[in-house]
């Protein structure tokens, strides 16, 4: 998929800071390229799916170009190392318990799909339905 999905963290309705060395820890041994100017990571998986990874701000990992169970797996894994949600931008933002709903801006609550999605399989589905 072509399109930008974002990581991020919500505290009281405000975005939070992302801890950047745990996603590093993630994402790090599937890279294939790094460009540090850039803070981007090109990701890969076993089975050659790939995804860009941009290291935006403390409050806010982008990724885009994505596809295929492996990506959505290694997507799964970072949500839940960061305790994050995923946002789709006119799509359905990700958590992965009922009680992270609480934690979300009113604007992504009330505009927006909130649905539970904890692995890659499941996030996936929820991309493709909206």
């Amino acid at each position: 998929m072509s399109f930008d999905i974002f990581v991020c963290r919500f505290e009281n309705g405000e975005p939070a800071t992302l801890d950047m060395s745990a996603a590093r820890e993630v994402l790090e041994p599937h890279a294939v390229v790094r460009d540090p100017e850039t803070d981007f990571l090109l990701v890969s998986t076993a089975e050659g799916e790939e995804a860009g990874v941009y290291f935006n701000s403390p409050t806010g990992i982008t990724f885009n170009r994505f596809g295929g169970d492996g990506i959505m797996d290694l997507l799964a894994a970072l949500l839940r190392r960061l305790d994050a949600v995923l946002v789709v931008p006119g799509g359905p933002t990700m958590i992965r318990q009922n009680e992270d709903r609480e934690l979300l801006p009113a604007s992504l609550r009330d505009e927006w799909p909130v649905v539970v999605a904890r692995t890659g399989a499941e996030i996936d589905r929820a991309i493709r339905a909206s």
